[in-house]
């Protein structure tokens, strides 16, 4: 059965990118409905209009996030959609539109949770000095990525990576695991 996404993307939209060309490529039953931005420049915007999918750009005042959420949150509904994947959306999701769609929001982490939650998790790592990361796709709940864990991909840290050269090859595990993680859950939802 086919998973209808919505997506939620404030960047240059890689991880939304990779899902669509699993779609595309028929290996990911799934179909997005929708990609909603805060960012009306956002290149994942454009991305999913080169793709024919509908967009939407709703302003996020960071003092009234719960008007960005309803809004978000009633197109969503709207639309159907099973699943809500956020990509590359920089915004910490409150209790309103976490508790509307439980269960249901997926997020991608560059670390393997639980270690090195947050912002700059690849300099985390390398400041740590672990010899393996990697990435997670995880359910959203209220608290930042401690929701339960749908699926994880490990990557080696080498002795001479950077925080640019350990995220670029966390970024390609991340771009196989998304599509991979939303195959998982979209069959629990289903």
């Amino acid at each position: 059965m086919t998973v209808k996404l919505a997506v939620l993307a404030s960047g240059r939209g890689s991880n939304f990118h990779s899902i669509v060309r699993e779609i595309e490529d028929g290996t990911l039953d799934a179909v997005i409905e929708i990609l909603i931005s805060d960012r009306p420049d956002a290149a994942a915007l454009k991305r999913a209009e080169e793709h024919g999918i509908e967009t939407r750009h709703i302003p996020y005042d960071k003092n009234n996030r719960r008007a960005f959420e309803e809004k978000a949150g009633d197109l969503i509904e709207e639309k159907g959609c099973d699943l809500v994947i956020l990509a590359g959306f920089m915004r910490l999701l409150t209790p309103y539109l976490v508790g509307r769609f439980e269960g249901r929001i997926l997020n991608i982490h560059p670390a393997l949770l639980p270690a090195f939650k947050g912002l700059d998790a690849q300099r985390q790592a390398l400041e740590y000095g672990v010899k393996i990361t990697g990435c997670t796709v995880h359910v959203v709940t209220e608290d930042m990525d401690a929701g339960p864990i749908v699926a994880q991909r490990a990557v080696p840290v080498l002795d001479d990576d950077t925080e640019e050269s350990l995220s670029a090859r966390i970024l390609e595990e991340e771009h196989k695991l998304y599509p991979e993680a939303i195959r998982i859950h979209g069959k629990k939802r289903m």
